[in-house]
């Protein structure tokens, strides 16, 4: 498939869900509030884009400071519409992360967590259940080898499948798992497949990895653009098996990060056409107070604190430059035919400087040493 040529069904596709987004952005209701409660992490992970550690220089943000951003978000919209995504760092590494979760529940708020899974129990398991977690996501970067590799810990790889077997039995619980697709692991991507259908997992999300962070200078992190043809062809190919089968039960469905505009794949890698959420509905309070988007920008595009503005006033009045995106337009963004469609990409796709780090369109459409064909996973 050559990714520049977008058919009729895409373009019309396409046009009706920039209307979508246009009511999106004029009304940005509030739909998701990352909390990032700690940068402490049980892992070593090579493609970290917060670089964490163990013992982390920032210490973890009280729940009392968060709680009371809760209080001020439930005075102007439904808490129950706003749902609150535990990250970090690890969540797991919080000893208080279940009397947090409980405390979220009672304030009318939904929550999740994305995990690693490594410090995950069968007992600890049940009591975030109890405190009333919503759902949740497990990392799983390959098979054995692949996994542990990436996550820089001997052991992590049967603690995450174990989280996975957990949630996957657990038909209450929202959940899903992330893999992040590397020079390891590409080619493992059927046997990851299988490996995740025999656990029960019905939903999955890769994404590819962006330069910044420990990744910036990592080579093995990076996939070639045959390869990342051929993972567009494998999540295509894949959804479309799920989508045709009468019993699913031995099946997956997989789709692409919302990271960027994937051209001719658009609609049939994802549940939706490409859209970057952060600042129109997807907020986030970091460790040090800060006021943001999406969790995955490392940027600075901080719109306030709250330890000195109120969170609910800056959502609302501060958030231009998420929602219009005609500062994007400029360097190579600034002719782009797919400007309409593509807005720039991703917020966490820019550098301080509003630099564009990484083209989704550009890769897919570089010829590597296997010219324009697809190499299969």
């Amino acid at each position: 498939m050559d990714p520049s040529k977008i058919d009729l069904r895409h373009r019309l596709g396409l046009t009706l869900f920039q209307g979508i987004e246009k009511d999106s952005i004029a009304k940005r209701p509030l739909q998701q509030l990352f909390w990032e409660s700690t940068l402490r992490c049980n892992l070593r992970c090579r493609h970290c884009g917060s670089d964490c550690k163990v013992s982390a220089l920032a210490p973890d943000m009280p729940f009392e400071d968060f709680a009371k951003v809760l209080d001020i978000i439930a005075q102007r919209t439904d808490p129950h519409k706003v749902f609150v995504i535990i990250s970090g760092g690890e969540p797991l590494v919080r000893e208080d992360l279940e009397k947090c979760g409980r405390a979220i529940y009672e304030k009318g708020f939904p929550w999740g967590m994305v995990t690693n899974g490594l410090a995950m129990t069968e007992k600890r398991f049940r009591r975030l259940l109890s405190s009333g977690m919503h759902s949740m996501t497990v990392s799983l970067d390959g098979l054995k080898d692949e996994h542990d590799w990436m996550r820089g810990v001997a052991g992590s790889f049967e603690r995450a499948r174990d989280a996975i077997r957990m949630a996957a039995s657990t038909p209450e619980l929202a959940f899903d798992v992330v893999t992040c697709v590397n020079q390891r692991n590409f080619s493992t991507l059927p046997a990851i497949r299988d490996l995740l259908i025999s656990l029960g997992v019905r939903e999955w999300r890769l994404f590819t990895v962006f330069p910044v962070g420990r990744a910036k200078d990592d080579p093995l992190l990076q996939i070639s653009p045959s390869q990342f043809r051929g993972l567009m062809d494998f999540i295509r190919d894949e959804r479309r098996k799920w989508e045709k089968a009468s019993d699913k039960s031995a099946l997956i469905k997989p789709s692409y990060g919302c990271e960027g505009f994937l051209g001719s794949y658009e609609g049939d890698v994802r549940d939706h056409f490409f859209t970057c959420q952060a600042g129109i509905t997807v907020g986030s309070v970091l460790i040090d107070g800060s006021i943001s988007a999406c969790g995955s920008i490392r940027a600075d595009y901080h719109q306030g604190n709250i330890y000195t503005d109120n969170f609910m006033d800056v959502w609302e009045n501060r958030f231009q430059s998420y929602y219009d995106r005609s500062w994007m337009k400029k360097d190579e963004c600034g002719e782009c035919k797919w400007w309409k469609w593509c807005k720039g990409g991703g917020m966490h796709l820019r550098d301080e400087n509003g630099k564009l780090i990484l083209c989704h369109m550009k890769k897919l459409c570089t010829p590597d040493e296997n010219g324009m064909e697809a190499v299969a996973p």
